[in-house]
């Protein structure tokens, strides 16, 4: 009886770190952070993982309840044990892109190579919904997913489309 031979297995690459801020973590970042997770499923890329932190992020905060329902009548799935956390020094240094909603934001993050903002990519900025009545959350998450196209199409190619 013949054996077979047992290839070692692949070892991944690691997945190209994408970081979308906003101030809080609880509006706009995780409303982005979901809807390119779902984007990049849909059109069956890999080789990234999304997530979001926020400028000036509150321990003990949560999504906020129209984000949630904004993503959910959009069908967007979002982690259901998310919590908003602090951009730190050590996850724009190990992110492939970091993408800000406004470019006061991206200001405020100092001269990182890896930092873009939607005003450059897209040409708008994403503004804060805090505190506002559904509709302008709906309009907020539109704005967003009508940028990811771009995003896509310049950081996030299909595996074995790079260069």
């Amino acid at each position: 009886m013949e054996q077979k031979k047992v290839e070692p297995k692949k070892k991944a690459a690691p997945k190209k770190k994408i970081i979308f801020v906003c101030t809080g973590n609880t509006c706009r970042s995780p409303m982005a952070e979901a809807a390119l997770r779902k984007e990049l499923r849909r059109r069956k890329i890999a080789g990234y993982s999304v997530s979001s932190a926020g400028l000036r992020a509150k321990e003990g905060s949560t999504l906020s309840p129209n984000s949630a329902q904004a993503l959910s009548e959009a069908k967007i799935s979002v982690n259901k044990t998310f919590k908003p956390k602090q951009l730190t020094e050590k996850m724009l240094k190990g992110a492939y892109l970091v993408v800000c909603m406004t470019e006061s934001q991206q200001r405020a993050i100092g001269h990182f190579p890896n930092v873009t903002s939607f005003p450059l990519l897209c040409g708008r900025e994403i503004p804060d919904p805090y505190g506002q009545d559904i509709d302008v959350y709906r309009v907020t998450l539109r704005r967003i997913r009508e940028c990811l196209p771009l995003i896509i199409e310049r950081y996030c190619p299909p595996l074995g489309s790079e260069g």
